[in-house]
This record gives structure tokens, sequence and C-alpha cells, in this order.
């Protein structure tokens, strides 16, 4: 009998064998129990590498968290810093702010100051140049306006008055001027030439300081303007 002939008997009468026969079952199970594990030993393995995937599954879990925590507290930290940062920041803003508006206050004020002292100064410069040199009388007539017909409401109207041989010229010496000051002092003539009944001859500005766009105000009211080194004619 063939090698091959034993195989093929074998495998057609073995499966009755084992299940009929106890002790050729048992033969064939120890026999190839070398070969492969038996059922309970597999599942142990199955279930111990289960139970080491989740002991990683866990202790990645477990790091996660605790590397969310840490960088929860790190951007709390920087969170907490970027606010005082930005209160610093804003404190500094507000105090660079106040001495700003401090600053504009004295410099305004020293501005204004400076602007009243240069009037009187030049005012009475003119003054005693045109008296003592010309013959000239100059007036600085300061009354109160009852009615408002200046200002739009009663007020003092301080205007500069010089007479020359029965000549009026009504004057307004100032620092600086624009052209709601040019109206202003239109308004002062036609109050004066009212109260006193008496036309001005001339309307005169002298000042340093003249917004352009108060000069085409001047010529359309006939107001005639000194600046810079402008001449000044009386006669």
């Amino acid at each position: 009998m063939t090698e091959t002939e034993i195989k093929d008997i074998i495998q057609q009468q073995l499966p009755q064998l084992i299940s009929n026969d106890p002790l050729i079952r048992d033969f064939i199970l120890r026999t190839v129990s070398e070969y492969y594990a038996p059922k309970q030993e597999t599942e142990s393995k199955f279930d111990r590498i289960l139970e080491e995937l989740q002991r990683d599954r866990e202790e990645q879990a477990r790091k996660w968290d605790e590397n969310n925590r840490r960088l929860d507290e790190f951007m709390h930290q920087q969170n907490l810093k970027w606010d005082e940062n930005n209160r610093k920041w804003n404190e500094t803003l507000e105090q660079i702010k106040k001495l700003d508006k401090k600053y504009d206050s004295t410099i305004g004020a020293l501005g204004s100051r400076w602007g009243l002292y240069s009037e009187a100064s030049f005012r009475n410069a003119l003054k005693g140049i045109l008296e003592d040199s010309f013959g000239v009388q100059v007036l600085n007539v300061n009354e109160f306006d009852d009615e408002g017909e200046v200002f739009g409401r009663p007020d003092q109207v301080e205007i500069d008055v010089i007479v020359k041989n029965g000549l009026l010229i009504l004057c307004e010496i100032k620092s600086s001027i624009d052209k709601a000051g040019m109206y202003i002092f239109d308004r002062k003539v036609a109050f004066y030439e009212k109260r006193h009944q008496r036309k001005a001859n001339r309307k005169m500005v002298i000042c340093p300081m003249v917004d352009d766009r108060a000069k085409p105000v001047a010529q359309n009211l006939g107001i005639e303007l000194y600046s810079y080194a402008d001449s000044v004619e009386l006669s």
C-alpha cells in the first residue's frame, strides 16, 4: 500500500474514529497539543492583550487630561498676565491723556495771556507813537451793549478809536483774527456809530496773524487790513 493510499484512508476514517473512539480522540489531542495552544490558554492570552490595550488607553487618557490641565493653567496664567499688562497700559494711557490735557490747557492759557499782553503792549506803543509824533488822539473805548447787538447778548464792547483833524478811524488791534472775528469787528463799528451818531471814515484791523478766510470778508465789509510789514498811512 502506498503512502498516498494510507493518507486517503486516514482522511476518510479519522473523523469517524475521533467521534466514536475516545482513546483515538485522546491520542490525537495529545499528539497535536504541541502544535496548537488549548482554547483556555488562547482565550487567556487574548484577555491579557485586551487588558494591556485597556491600560494603555487609560494611561494615554490620563496623560492627555494632565496635558490639558497644564495647558489650561498656562493659558489662565497668560490671560492673567495679559489682563494685568492691559490694565497697566490703560492706566499709562490715561496718565498720558491727563498730562496732555494739562499741557494743552497750560499752553493755551499761556498763549491766550501772551496774546492779551501782546495786544495791550502794541496798543500802548501805537498810542504813544501816534500821539507823541503825529498829533493823533488814540482812545480805547469800552462800552456796554445792552441790546446784544455785537455778540448776540448784552456784553462789554471794546474798540480802539483814532481821531485826527476830525477824521474818525475805528480800529481793532489783535494778535490773531479769523473770519468770525472780522464780522464781530464790523458789528462793533456799527454799534459805535449808532451810539455816538457819527460815521467812521475808515475801519481798520491791525493784526500779525490773519486767517486766509478772513481776508475776503474784510474786503467785502470795507475793512482795511494790515498784517506783518504792511505800512499804515493816517493821512
